[in-house]
């Protein structure tokens, strides 16, 4: 493979706090980026950057090193579309109907959502009468947003755009911004922009990856260039409170292999359930970078066990794939070295995707039917956050012989009747 190094800088200080003693976890090494889909056959050069977690002792934000330009990262064919999967999309309807069942979202309020897709979750509160609005730079979902009638502008939410909102008079009752905090490079000018845009008696509500559930679940293929940030409670609170907000309540939520779901305002009245989980992670150590020695043992212990059972099953003569070509299956199978020779396809539901390559493995990307059609003896899945969803959708390839493995949080082989099987 032919590769080219995108515009980059490197972080010598905290994104959140700006302290110089960044003390690094793991170097993943060039690596390609993660939904930078390739056409099949493609022969071009391809993008990869250096890869780099390191962590924060004074605040406790762990984080990647490597800054990579934004319009390399998100460009406008950016290929993620919230829609494609029907258990996210039951996830943030449920979301919502909460806000709206709790009164944190009153009518006539006005919903505001960064990063807001192809406008799944502000459907939802359009249905119900409410005035939305979506900020999201990606043409492709945006574009299927407007076509559901929810006004989008095309940009990366911050301080500049809140500005001008804020100057139109159109403040945010509701501020929503779920999965996309720990994708954002100027962190406190995003805050600031939230800060800005929303209404003095408003709420933001705000969802995000779990450090900690990602440390427990063995989660390293959520490190990738657009996932910057690996948030806990206690590196949020000094965060919100730089810009005037205040982080008073928070639910763990299953969503992507457990996320936080935090609610932030300008008025302080922090929570008994925020208070007690934020006396977990001081029990924890999240200050320490000792914190992260056995998920670090950990990610070595899986990539000896996959890539042995994919070993053994390729000598044995047993046809493998994938399922799920999600941004994290770049650095799972990057990082443990697999490639279209491993893996023969990848299966994935989003039509935007099908007939492109997995970036820096030649490995295709084929709709869901081609499962039954090969019959492939193992599917290893990468997006194994939806490994419920992905299993129960594809019973008969179950029924007909065929095996799935789920690689994290540990090695599990699922086949025949699954029902029982922890996943």
């Amino acid at each position: 493979m032919k590769t080219r190094r995108p515009s980059l800088t490197v972080q010598e200080t905290c994104r959140s706090c700006q302290s110089p003693d960044l003390q690094d976890l793991i170097a993943f090494g060039e690596t390609p980026i993660a939904d930078r889909l390739v056409p099949i056959g493609f022969e071009d050069p391809q993008f990869v950057a250096p890869l780099t977690l390191t962590h924060c002792p004074s605040c406790a934000l762990c984080q990647i090193r490597e800054t990579v330009d934004p319009k390399v990262l998100f460009p406008p064919d950016y290929p993620y579309y919230s829609s494609v999967s029907p258990a996210l999309v039951a996830h943030f309807r449920e979301s919502a109907e909460d806000l709206i069942a709790s009164g944190l979202a009153r009518p006539g309020a006005r919903i505001v959502e960064a990063a807001s897709n192809d406008g799944y979750l502000l459907s939802v509160f359009k249905e119900r009468g409410f005035e939305v609005l979506g900020i999201d730079p990606a043409d492709g979902p945006a574009s299927v947003a407007r076509e559901k009638g929810i006004e989008t502008i095309g940009d990366f939410f911050g301080l500049k755009i809140a500005k001008t909102l804020a100057d139109e008079g159109r403040w945010a009752d509701v501020f929503l911004a779920n999965n996309v905090l720990a994708h954002v490079a100027d962190t406190n000018d995003f805050v600031a922009g939230i800060g800005e845009i929303l209404a003095p008696d408003g709420v933001a509500v705000i969802e995000c990856p779990y450090l900690l559930d990602a440390v427990e679940n063995c989660a390293f293929d959520t490190i990738y260039h657009q996932h910057l940030l690996f948030l806990s409670l206690t590196a949020l609170v000094p965060l919100f409170s730089r810009h005037g907000l205040f982080l008073n309540d928070v639910i763990r939520v299953r969503a992507h292999g457990g996320s936080l779901r935090l609610f932030i305002s300008k008025n302080p009245g922090q929570s008994d359930r925020l208070v007690r989980q934020l006396g977990v992670e001081a029990g924890l150590g999240v200050h320490d970078p000792a914190f992260y020695d056995r998920f670090l043992s950990r990610i070595k212990g899986l990539k000896t066990e996959l890539t042995q059972l994919i070993s053994s099953l390729k000598r044995e003569g047993k046809r493998v794939v994938g399922y799920g070509a999600a941004a994290k299956a770049t650095t799972l199978m990057y990082h443990f070295g697999l490639h279209g020779g491993d893996l023969e396809f990848i299966v994935d539901k989003s039509p935007w995707k099908h007939g492109m390559e997995m970036p820096g493995t030649a490995c295709p990307i084929v709709p869901p039917e081609m499962l039954l059609r090969a019959m492939p003896d193992v599917v290893v899945v990468l997006a194994w956050n939806f490994a419920k969803e992905i299993i129960g959708e594809n019973r008969a390839y179950l029924e007909r012989g065929g095996r799935f493995v789920v690689p994290i949080p540990e090695l599990r082989q699922v086949a025949g009747d699954y029902e029982g099987v922890s996943l």
